[in-house]
């Protein structure tokens, strides 16, 4: 359950410049006018883990659903409809206590931004979440998870040797959504390299995302010349365009993608990828998920293909709680085959 905290920080600032009238009638009204949320997911499971190509091994493991996290955000009233926002956000690995989904993260890698919201829509600086990631957890079965989704993995972490550049957060950014009541949303962010190594210029993206009772559908795009991962020689940009599709049956749910990655570079390389879902209520608390995704890798010379099948099942405790169990195939060219099975438990608050 969240839990609303108050603004005791700010409070003890102005009581040392205020007056104490001024700060009594500050004090007063701070409650009703802003507020700062608690709130985070630990996801924890258990299993035998193996992808294509790597060892297998037992052990527990932090996040492979959805990463968890811990988080803070706030608003104060500025008047009329004009809202200050902000959200501070860290990955940590519940199997070891330690903060980011690896060493190499920051501290508040998944988020941290300060912005305004309003009847313009919202926008915020700082480090945001990429609109090409909510395209793709959106409209795939199993959503944001690195852990067993074909569709993240394929795209944010591919095991076919070309590099995914930019992660799912852009440092330095700006983000801007689109406040709209009918359905559909449209995300624009950019950010500036800020002279970071290996930059060659800036990065740029934006999706547009239309969701009703019955279906959905996505495009998305982005250009990344900076946030670099094992850039190749003569890197330039890496271009990735994205379309997606739901499709509500009732007794089932589809779920349609296809992407486009290129990378420019003094050998240009492409990956083509696509994915098909599918969720199946079971009575009022459970669903059963399956997801096929397939990356074709062209090396310029060469293909590497890279084709990964998960079937799971998810039933909610509560609101709040849900268990799982998840079987995955993993399969990529010239090397030995992977199969993944878990169980786990996952808790919002």
């Amino acid at each position: 359950m969240n839990r609303r905290l108050s603004c005791l920080a700010a409070a003890a600032v102005a009581a040392t410049t205020l007056s104490p009238a001024a700060w009594a009638q500050s004090a007063a009204s701070t409650p009703s006018a802003s507020s700062v949320t608690l709130y985070g997911l630990v996801d924890m499971s258990a299993g035998r883990f193996q992808d294509a190509g790597a060892q297998r091994t037992l052990r527990a493991e932090s996040g492979k659903l959805t990463t968890s996290f811990l988080g803070f955000k706030g608003t104060e009233d500025l008047g009329g409809t004009l809202k200050l926002k902000f959200a501070l956000e860290h990955y940590l690995r519940a199997d070891t206590g330690s903060v980011g989904r690896s060493n190499t993260d920051a501290f508040w890698a998944r988020n941290a931004y300060v912005g305004f919201q309003g009847d313009f829509g919202t926008s915020t600086l700082g480090r945001n979440t990429t609109p090409l990631f909510v395209s793709t957890l959106s409209f795939n079965a199993l959503g944001d998870s690195f852990g067993f989704s074909p569709s993240i993995r394929q795209v944010f972490a591919p095991s076919t040797g070309l590099a995914f550049q930019g992660d799912s957060g852009w440092n330095n950014s700006l983000l801007y959504n689109t406040s709209n009541a009918e359905g559909y949303n449209v995300s624009l962010i950019g950010n500036l390299g800020e002279a970071a190594p290996g930059a060659t210029g800036r990065n740029l993206g934006g999706n547009w995302v239309l969701l009703t009772p019955t279906w959905g559908a996505t495009i998305a795009y982005q250009q990344v010349k900076n946030g670099l991962v094992a850039a190749p020689i003569g890197f330039d940009r890496q271009d990735t365009l994205q379309l997606g599709g739901s499709y509500d049956f009732g007794l089932a749910k589809l779920y349609a993608q296809a992407t486009r990655v290129k990378t420019r570079a003094t050998v240009e390389t492409r990956s083509n990828i696509y994915g098909l879902g599918l969720a199946v209520p079971v009575g009022a608390l459970g669903k059963v998920v399956a997801q096929y995704g397939q990356a074709n890798a062209d090396l310029n010379p060469g293909e590497v293909k890279n084709r990964t099948v998960t079937l799971g099942y998810d039933h909610a405790l509560s609101k709040l709680t849900d268990a799982y169990a998840v079987v995955m195939s993993d399969r990529l060219t010239n090397v030995e085959n992977g199969t993944s099975v878990a169980a786990g438990l996952r808790v919002r608050f």
